[in-house]
């Protein structure tokens, strides 16, 4: 399972940067989330990047068989 963060701030115009600040994570928690580098997300900052792309969980989230 990844993250499809960067896809969806490209689609909308947005940087990695204005997500970063939108944010408000430290920035090496920040970028290993958004490069798919953790093996976990909180809760919490599903529900930011939820607010703040405008998107349901499902849409943030790819699946692939060959991840397991």
């Amino acid at each position: 399972m990844k993250l499809k963060v960067l896809e969806i701030l490209e689609s909308k115009g947005k940087t990695k940067y204005w997500l970063y600040k939108q944010m408000g994570m430290s920035y090496q928690n920040f970028n290993k989330m958004v490069n798919n580098q953790t093996q976990s997300i909180k809760f919490d900052n599903l529900e930011a990047l939820c607010q703040i792309l405008e998107c349901a969980p499902n849409d943030i989230f790819e699946f692939s068989e060959l991840n397991r």
